[in-house]
């Protein structure tokens, strides 16, 4: 940011305190299009309906920065400055408009609500001047003139109505938002209407306010915390937020009395970003177990399901097939992924193979692979995966445990 250097003795000049203010201006500028970027964001202008209803609305306090120069006209006796720059205008108090239904009966009218960033002077006062001849009675105004004079550069969000063409109601067009404005609303009003609500105004996306204030963002997920077990999330202070990967337990392979057994289906996975938590809460973590493979005929044990709290969950994978009977065994579904952002089946296990003698490989990824002979199936090496089937007459392989991964 520039500075005025000024020296002892040296007579004041009106530039002195007038670049104070202008290099202020400018530093925050170039701040605003650091941090803001350049092209124009709002926050606060909602439009809204008074309490009690009338035919008026509310546009609420806020701010607009836009893309500017730094003095359009002169700024006291500093010459206009046409560099480019990103300036901000508010307006503390609501501003009120007053809108006026159709007078033909089946009509409807469409009003816009536009910003766009406004600078004026304005706070006009007749201004004491050093009089040489007598400097007990100073000159009121300049050159004595009693005339007054601006004394202040008001930065503000500047607000506009336009009004459309009535027409019959469904048909009305809003009129169209001016070059260099932002359309903040368009508000419906219906012939006899005596009242504004809620439901008659629509907000403009390019008016949208800010979503996100600065206490609220995140650099992305920088931590995580790892459950290969059950257990609870003791939320971080200044947490609120916080990603889930959830994966159910794998299902295991089946035994067969002489066959092969087919391979268990891999736990289903799911991906949540949970929002509103509060720190220093609790949230309960539950890891669904592997599939516990049987070791007479049978079908292989189903994997758990996995869950953050009442959130996210994803359910384990099916057990694969086996028994007695002289069938093929069949491959189990995955499990499937519950109230995530991002919901995914788990892979099936594939069926045994009777010609080839090999058990079904277990569903994926992290899955197990089936055996050959009288060899017992290989358990899912990842977590949610399925276990392999057994080979003929074997022991099928267990199913991978879950995991719940919370990423803040």
């Amino acid at each position: 940011m520039d500075r005025n250097i000024v020296y002892p003795g040296g007579i004041p000049l009106d530039t002195d305190m007038l670049a104070v203010n202008r290099n202020a201006m400018v530093a925050l500028g170039v701040l605003i299009g650091a941090t803001l970027g350049y092209t124009p964001v709002l926050d606060g202008l909602q439009v809204r309906p008074t309490v009690p209803a009338s035919m008026a609305v509310l546009v609420a306090p806020g701010c607009i920065t836009q893309m500017s120069v730094v003095d359009q006209a002169a700024y006291g006796s500093m010459a206009a400055d046409a560099t480019p720059l990103m300036k901000m205008g508010f307006n503390l108090t609501a501003t009120s408009f007053t809108l006026s239904a159709p007078t033909s009966a089946g009509q409807s009218v469409c009003y816009l609500i536009q910003a766009t960033f406004g600078e004026n002077d304005d706070t006009a006062v007749v201004l004491p001047y050093f009089n040489a001849a007598n400097p007990a009675r100073p000159y009121l105004g300049p050159n004595n003139s009693g005339s007054g004079q601006t004394t202040r550069r008001r930065q503000s969000v500047q607000l506009q109505l336009k009004t459309g063409a009535p027409a019959l109601t469904g048909t009305q067009g809003a009129p169209p938002v001016d070059a260099g404005w932002i359309g903040l609303a368009t508000i419906v009003v219906a012939a006899g209407q005596t009242q504004v609500v809620a439901g008659d105004i629509s907000g403009l996306p390019e008016g949208a306010p800010l979503g996100f204030k600065l206490p609220t963002l995140r650099p992305g997920f920088s931590s995580v915390a790892t459950f290969t077990s059950s257990g609870v999330f003791a939320v971080p202070v200044g947490v609120t937020r916080v990603k889930v990967t959830a994966i159910g337990g794998g299902g295991a392979g089946g035994t067969h009395a002489s066959l092969p057994g087919g391979g268990g289906g891999a736990g289903g996975r799911a991906v949540k970003v949970v929002v509103g938590l509060v720190p220093g809460s609790s949230v309960a973590v539950t890891v669904g177990a592997g599939g516990v493979a049987v070791t007479s005929p049978g079908a292989g044990g189903g994997g758990g399901t996995s869950s953050f709290g009442s959130y996210v969950s994803a359910t384990g994978g099916a057990g694969g097939a086996g028994g007695s009977a002289a069938v093929v065994s069949t491959g189990a579904g995955g499990g499937n992924g519950v109230g995530g952002d991002v919901n995914v089946p788990g892979g099936y296990g594939t069926d045994g193979s009777n010609a080839a003698g090999r058990g079904g490989d277990g569903g994926g990824p992290g899955n197990g692979r089936g055996s050959s002979g009288t060899v017992a199936g290989i358990g899912a090496p990842g977590f949610g995966g399925g276990g392999g089937g057994g080979g003929s007459a074997a022991t099928g392989g267990a199913g991978g445990a879950g995991l719940v991964l919370v990423e803040y």
